[in-house]
């Protein structure tokens, strides 16, 4: 009978526990696609987090969400690109104040091309954003802004001298209490004496420690090793020191390379680090997705994250969470004589604008010289077996289809032009016909591409849409098409001259996996 009292005893105290201990899980990445260096804060009861852009507009994707696990698109920071600005949107950093965000953000000057730090503000979470121009110029180079409130005095932090023959440090300075301009001398807070680069700086404080957490190593490509490691010191201003067990966070079997986030309390007031890693495998050429981890501090004050020092795509959260939601397939019919407007379409920032006609896409010609392939519409690939089509709705010489896009000089291309239907691929500029089929038809001839493995692409051809034409005997590689610092996109093209317009009645992508 006593131990019959155990038992009961025993199951008692399980069950007054599994409420205070009860975990869900979700897994990486939280938003899909490639969006590297993001940024989150929290307002309210509401999450805001962006991300780089580099050479696609609309300029840095801005999304919201009620849980850190499922996100919406709710715009960009900027849908036209500021006049001070020439390329390289990286970096974005949000930051709330009496309601009002910010967003510091890394871009290359037009006049000389060097990087330089700008800062739009919004009257709400959800407002437009106004351009404040540069705040911070500092050598070759200033990349990286965060900001941080200490003692009722703002602070702005951001990395300096990568492009110089001396070692990255991180630097710091007052910023102005409106937070638009900076105050005093420039100080160095943490310097990379070992060599392996610093950047995407994170700061926060726990008891009487300031915690600067950052990355290091390479930061892209499906090749990269890029890593976290934190400092601390007892002044924000330091002097820090490196903790000696750094990394403490790494890419393993799910991850490649992971880094550059910041993080923000959750709604169970524990502390999530959002940043990116590029996923091991066939996924890796989706990108530098957000990837988000729970941070927690050890015995001797140091953090550490609860689901080890390698990233893992199975994470469990103590966060309120009904489900996941799995990223949707995406059309647009082109109805209401506009496009969808979310966070699916992007463009390459130099390109033309388009504009819409009769309920269907009307691409306009190429006026930039910098494009020898014409306008480009293209979405973020979501996994690394889709497919996506086409029908092109009007006949003329131009060039005009379905891409799947790495820069103005390396594309791949199955385009409509004249009678025929061409499959090409441009690498540095350098044009190459694999096949080209005669039309019997000219009337709405439908397009396809099938993409595996994440670079291996299929192209198809159709009179009905149902019934589909291989064009090519072996897969073509796009692997080439991948650049150092973002991945190819999938989209609709178009290269002619304005009077030659090219007209697609739809557009839409399957994810096959």
């Amino acid at each position: 009978m006593q131990k019959v009292f155990q038992c009961i005893g025993s199951l008692f105290v399980l069950f007054l526990l599994l409420p205070c201990s009860a975990q869900q899980q979700f897994n990486n990445p939280v938003i899909a696609g490639d969006l590297p260096d993001p940024s989150v804060i929290r307002v309210d009861d509401q999450y805001y987090a962006t991300a780089t852009s580099s050479e696609w507009a609309p300029f840095y994707p801005y999304f919201k969400s009620k849980d850190l696990i499922n996100w919406t698109q709710i715009g960009h920071i900027f849908e036209v690109q500021p006049e001070w600005t020439l390329s390289s949107f990286w970096a974005p950093e949000l930051y709330e104040m009496d309601g009002k965000v910010y967003c510091y953000y890394t871009a290359r000057r037009r006049s000389d091309g060097v990087s330089c730090i700008g800062v739009a503000v919004a009257d709400s979470p959800e407002s437009p954003f106004v351009d404040h121009g540069i705040i911070i110029e500092h050598g070759k180079e200033a990349i990286d802004a965060f900001v941080f409130a200490d003692a009722g005095q703002l602070y702005i932090t951001w990395k300096a001298y990568g492009l110089d023959d001396r070692p990255i440090e991180i630097v710091g300075s007052k910023l102005s209490a409106d937070g638009l301009r900076l105050e005093g001398e420039p100080f160095s807070m943490l310097r990379d004496d070992e060599g392996i680069g610093m950047e995407g700086q994170y700061h926060y404080k726990v008891d009487q420690y300031y915690y600067l957490i950052y990355a290091a190593r390479d930061c892209c490509g499906p090749k990269s090793n890029y890593d976290v490691r934190v400092a601390r010191a007892k002044s924000f201003t330091g002097p820090y020191e490196k903790y000696n067990d750094n990394p403490i966070l790494i890419g393993g079997d799910d991850y490649v390379s992971v880094g550059h986030g910041t993080a923000v309390k959750g709604l169970d007031d524990q502390l999530y680090y959002l940043c990116h890693g590029y996923v091991a495998g066939d996924k890796v050429y989706q990108g530098r997705q957000p990837i988000l981890q729970q941070i927690e501090m050890n015995a001797e004050g140091w953090p550490y994250f609860t689901s080890g020092t390698k990233a893992v795509q199975n994470q469990m959260t103590g966060l309120a969470l009904l489900s996941q939601n799995k990223t949707p397939d995406f059309e647009d019919f082109f109805e209401a004589n506009k496009p969808k407007v979310d966070w699916t379409w992007n463009y390459p920032y130099s390109s033309n604008k388009t504009e819409i006609r009769n309920q269907q896409l009307h691409v306009k010609g190429i006026t930039n010289p910098d494009n020898n392939y014409g306008t480009v519409m293209c979405i973020r690939p979501t996994t690394a077996h889709y497919s996506f089509e086409t029908q092109v709705a009007n006949h003329n010489d131009a060039s005009k289809g379905l891409t799947l896009y790495g820069d103005n000089k390396n594309l791949v291309l199955l385009s409509c032009e004249g009678n025929n239907v061409i499959v090409k691929t441009v690498l540095d500029g350098n044009e190459t016909v694999l096949k080209k089929a005669v039309l019997d038809t000219l009337n709405g001839i439908y397009l396809k591409a099938e993409v595996n493995r994440g670079v291996y692409c299929d192209f198809f051809m159709s009179k009905d849409g149902k019934d589909w034409n291989k064009l090519n005997q072996q897969p073509i590689d796009a692997t080439s098409l991948t650049r150092w610092d973002r991945v190819a996109r999938p989209g609709l093209i178009h290269a002619g001259e304005v009077s030659e317009p090219a007209i697609f009645n739809y557009f839409k992508i399957n994810q096959l996996q």
